[in-house]
């Protein structure tokens, strides 16, 4: 039985020509990348313009202005969204927009080591018109940004009008720091704070915690998107910053877990980062070798054999593979006999007259060799393949030898 040989077309007909295949693969598997490389970086790629009071923020309650300032001056700002990058020796800005924001481990984290912290102010909602701003809807109510460090340290705030007179800058603060106040002006009291900066009544706009590198600032908008619409205002920012981060530190770090936009180390995008990038190349490029030889032919092709060979040789083959197939190979020990009896009998070219124990008695008598008898019996009672195989290789051995 040979192999039907069935004609492939041109194959322009078929649903499924081969370059249809392979660019459903190649769509496919660029899809499958794609997913994981955006799975993996999808936290890092959140933009943050959601109109909230924190580093990315575009809106003008938000603070991305001081962050695109302090990269223009050289302070090297950075964007934190681990929690455990908070352990560092710059200053570190932490912006919760709400009382309720727990702020206690960022704290724990930052023990001795400068950090400001902004106190939120105003009531916005999302501008339906322009994706990223906000609409005032009003001040917060005091006990909002009095709850950010209670219980442990309690703060009063109050609001003040205030007619964008200039802010008092203490003895401590570099003399080129001049704000002038926002309008209306939030203030906070209380807290053993010490007084930085106050209005002209002295009431404190930014105050140090006792026997603590911590900074509170009473009113955001000294940092805020629209307080950096002035350039005063602006300048005396980044003064600030850089005197806060005056212990020779390498930058200022903008903290945004404290506004939902933290994420953990992910073990995908490990796969995607350095050094292990070289690992996931080289895992992609064996696999794309192995895809290619999986459908592209190395070589010459090989005629395929068919499936019973013609032939002596192929039949014997197939018969010993049905018995095989049958377990009987111990069934076989008695005819093999019967073969090596007969071709002894032509090999010595004995008398046609000599038949059955005769014959036997008369090959027994050749040589001081093993006896025949001896050997076909053995064959004979043989009850495995084992056996057999071990009484006919004796009997082809006596043959070969009595025949030289």
């Amino acid at each position: 039985m040979s192999d039907v040989t069935i004609s492939r077309g041109n194959g322009e007909d078929g649903a499924f020509r081969a370059r249809t295949v392979v660019l459903i693969l190649a769509i496919g598997i660029l899809g499958f990348i794609a997913t994981l490389v955006l799975g993996a970086y999808a936290p890092d790629l959140r933009s943050g313009r959601n109109g909230g009071a924190h580093a990315l923020s575009t809106a003008a309650v938000g603070y991305s202005g001081i962050v695109r300032l302090a990269q223009a001056t050289g302070l090297n700002p950075q964007i934190v969204r681990d929690e455990h990058l908070l352990d560092t020796e710059d200053l570190v800005v932490l912006t919760p927009e709400a009382g309720a924001t727990d702020i206690s481990k960022a704290l724990a984290q930052r023990s001795g080591r400068p950090t400001l912290i902004l106190l939120p102010k105003w009531d916005v909602v999302a501008d339906p018109l322009h994706p990223g701003w906000v609409r005032y809807t009003g001040l917060k109510y005091p006990f909002d940004p009095e709850g950010v460090l209670a219980p442990k340290d309690k703060l009063t705030i109050a609001r003040h009008p205030s007619g964008g007179s200039p802010l008092v800058t203490s003895a401590d603060l570099p003399r080129t720091i001049h704000f002038v106040a926002p309008r209306p002006l939030q203030t906070m009291s209380g807290g053993g704070l010490k007084p930085m900066i106050t209005d002209q009544q002295g009431r404190i706009v930014l105050g140090q915690l006792p026997d603590r590198t911590i900074y509170v600032l009473s009113d955001p908008d000294l940092l805020s998107n629209i307080g950096m619409a002035d350039a005063r205002q602006a300048r005396s920012a980044l003064e600030l910053l850089e005197w806060l981060n005056s212990n020779e530190a390498s930058s200022v770090s903008f903290d945004v877990t404290l506004n939902g936009f933290g994420h953990s180390p992910s073990p995908l995008k490990l796969a995607f980062d350095p050094p292990f990038l070289a690992m996931t190349l080289t895992v992609a490029i064996a696999v794309l070798l192995a895809a290619w030889q999986a459908i592209a032919r190395f070589g010459a092709p090989r005629r395929r054999a068919r499936a019973i060979a013609f032939g002596k040789a192929a039949l014997i083959d197939n018969a010993a593979a049905l018995v095989r197939k049958a377990g009987r190979q111990a069934m076989l020990g008695g005819r093999y006999v019967d073969v090596v009896r007969d071709r002894a009998a032509i090999v010595f070219g004995l008398p046609p007259r000599l038949r059955d124990g005769a014959l036997d008695a008369y090959l027994d008598g050749l040589g001081r060799s093993a006896r025949f008898t001896e050997l076909a019996e053995k064959a004979s009672d043989a009850r495995d393949r084992h056996e057999v195989l071990y009484a006919a290789r004796a009997l082809h051995k006596w043959l070969w030898e009595k025949s030289k």
